[in-house]
């Protein structure tokens, strides 16, 4: 509830874009679905730009126009750009079992993944 409360109240300033960081890390799986099919209606009335920054790949997918990837930090830059050309309107949950959405997924994990390991031995390394 706190989620949606949230994002009215940001709705309400009528802003020209909207960060949304991690919006939805902290809930079950269920709720987040349902919060994003209700950002996806809302982005679809509104047209408001949205910079939706997520370490789920899947939702990254599933919600956007563009994927855009980072390098391992410290010292992060795009090393990717992915066009999600998926048709809208969406369902986060049904989208990702269309091929094409299999096939983003496969393209753009091929980028992150050695980024996700380089990532995971920096935190080894200072641990």
């Amino acid at each position: 509830m706190r989620k949606r409360t949230a994002l009215a109240q940001t709705l309400v300033l009528d802003p020209d874009i909207i960060l949304m960081d991690e919006p939805f890390s902290a809930l079950d799986i269920q709720t987040r679905q349902l919060m994003e099919n209700e950002v996806l209606e809302l982005w679809s009335a509104k047209k408001k730009a949205v910079l939706f920054i997520t370490h789920d790949l899947d939702e990254a997918i599933a919600m956007s126009d563009r994927v855009l990837v980072l390098s391992a930090g410290p010292g992060s830059h795009p090393i990717g750009e992915f066009a999600i050309d998926l048709p809208r309107p969406r369902d986060v949950a049904e989208v990702r079992s269309l091929p094409r959405f299999v096939e983003l997924h496969s393209a753009i994990w091929a980028v992150l993944r050695e980024e996700v390991l380089k990532g995971y031995a920096q935190q080894l390394k200072a641990a």
